[in-house]
């Protein structure tokens, strides 16, 4: 029954996710808010939301390790899987993006994010200090949309195609009703179903959060992925990636870290934020060089991905 009850949460947890961010770029828009700040701050935070809840109620349902490991597998898996997976159907042509600042600065958070971590448990100084670097990115990335507006308009109309801003009010309202609703039950089942498998499993609540919980919330992002490769569009995967790492890291750790403490065990800082780090770097060559992630690469990070899951269940 802990099986069904993190599945049932993980798919109320997508299904509520999805109509929150229809509710609320609708709203934004009919309040008049920019359809670019709309892009960047409302989608990017309610993509989030499944994450950041979960992380939250893991630390106030006293299972910080899966908040802790939901983020650091979250990433591991964005960049081997996310990548990797759609990269067997398609190849991804990186070099005419140029993602080398969004990359510097996916790698400072990385940083910042593991100093905190050794010198933990994360509590609230450290939590604001991710916060601090989470309103710097977003202060940035709004000032280099608005200095390349009308190239942020392409990737605007690609992220708001499925809203529908003259959608009756009541339709508006009723999709951030659900979502609201919707957000922390399905959260609440799935830490409460992901405790139990680890209790009964007899492994750490941060190994599930590494895998079950973190696969989990990947994959609407995987999903989309493969479907762009699908349709020939798997080369805006990276991007996204890179904005999903970053966003993980300062935001959603920043926030539960103002909950209540994240212990952070001696497998993390000797193994897993490691992995985590080396995927990050991992992705250099194609950011800088403009590499193709081709099948073989594909074949490589997928295979890297099930190698770990097998040494953390091993």
């Amino acid at each position: 029954m802990d099986f069904v009850w993190a599945l049932a949460g993980l798919a109320i947890l997508v299904a509520a996710g999805d109509v929150l961010v229809r509710g609320a770029v609708n709203l934004s828009l009919k309040l008049g808010i920019p359809a670019l700040i709309v892009s960047l701050t409302v989608v990017a935070f309610g993509t989030s939301a499944p994450e950041l809840l979960i992380s939250v109620f893991a630390v106030i349902e006293g299972a910080p390790g899966i908040a802790l490991g939901n983020v650091v597998g979250s990433n591991i898996a964005n960049v081997l899987l996310v990548l990797g997976l759609p990269a067997l159907i398609a190849p991804i042509i990186t070099r005419d993006y140029d993602t080398r600042k969004s990359f510097l600065t996916m790698l400072a958070a990385t940083a910042l994010f593991m100093i905190l971590c050794f010198s933990g448990p994360i509590r609230w100084p450290h939590a604001l200090a991710l916060l601090a670097g989470l309103a710097l990115m977003l202060g940035d990335a709004i000032r280099g949309a608005l200095r390349e507006r009308a190239a942020a308009r392409v990737t605007l109309d690609e992220t708001l195609d499925q809203v529908d801003p003259a959608a009756h009010w009541g339709r508006t309202l009723g999709y951030i009703a659900v979502g609201l609703v919707g957000l922390p039950l399905g959260a609440d089942l799935l830490v409460d179903g992901a405790s139990g498998i680890a209790r009964a499993a007899g492994i750490s609540e941060t190994v599930i959060g590494l895998t079950l919980v973190a696969i989990g919330t990947s994959a609407p992002e995987l999903a989309t992925s493969v479907m762009a490769a699908w349709k020939g569009r798997a080369d805006v995967a990276l991007g996204n990636v890179i904005g999903s790492n970053m966003f993980n890291l300062l935001g959603i750790i920043g926030v539960a870290g103002l909950v209540g403490p994240i212990p952070v065990g001696a497998e993390m800082t000797s193994r897993d934020l490691w992995v985590m780090l080396a995927a990050a770097l991992l992705l250099a060559p194609f950011v800088f060089y403009g590499w193709r992630i081709g099948r073989r690469w594909g074949l490589g990070l997928t295979g890297a991905y099930g190698a770990y899951v097998v040494m953390l269940l091993g």
